[in-house]
């Protein structure tokens, strides 16, 4: 048994009350950050939504959708679901494959990550909407050129990613593909069709 004396001059800790800030300790950041997105609305202080269904509009492809979604509904769940846009897959659902990959503002997001009722005004686009009409994007067209799909699952996310690297950067370097679809994961192994694929759409794409 230890015969040191506590010093009458430090606060005293209770073993519930270590645990307890330890535990504030690990997830405070966090809690702290999901505080603060809720309470950036217009008029700067927190709302309250839900449990139940909620009015809320999107931009999806450019076009306005207002649809009623419960605050916990994904935007992956909300393209597949009542706005019956399938061409965004869910294969993972917790961010780890990105083949759910949408754009929001002309950003790749996964979008089974993104809760619906956080879009806000940002456009969001999904490989429905990078044709114009019945013009396949480049990067559509490469893909079937170059066979840069096998299964499917993987490829519509594939090609928002490359979609959203030439639309920021027309002439990537191979090495600027690879990090485009870092996040992206392919079981077939049709990687190296996906770069070539890719480096033929920069040669027809400028800022699609």
């Amino acid at each position: 048994m230890s015969t040191r004396k506590k010093d009458p001059s430090l606060p005293s800790v209770s073993r519930r009350s270590f645990l307890k800030g330890a535990g504030i300790t690990a997830a405070g950041t966090a809690m702290l950050e999901v505080v603060a997105l809720g309470q950036m609305g217009a008029s700067g202080s927190a709302s309250e939504v839900g449990p139940g269904a909620v009015p809320i509009t999107l931009n999806i492809n450019g076009v306005p959708h207002t649809v009623n979604l419960e605050p916990r509904t994904t935007l992956a769940d909300a393209l597949r679901g009542p706005l019956n846009l399938t061409g965004t897959k869910v294969v993972c659902d917790r961010g780890a494959c990105s083949a759910c990959t949408v754009m929001l503002d002309g950003v790749p997001v996964n979008s089974c990550m993104t809760l619906a009722i956080d879009v806000g005004a940002r456009k969001v686009t999904t490989v429905e909407g990078l044709a114009n009409g019945q013009q396949m994007h480049p990067i559509q067209a490469a893909f079937i050129e170059h066979d840069a799909l096998q299964c499917g699952y993987c490829t519509p996310g594939m090609v928002m990613s490359c979609a959203a690297l030439l639309r920021h950067n027309p002439h990537p370097s191979e090495e600027d593909v690879r990090t485009a679809i870092s996040g992206n994961i392919c079981r077939c192994g049709t990687y190296p069709k996906v770069i070539d694929a890719a480096l033929a759409a920069a040669t027809q794409t400028k800022g699609a």
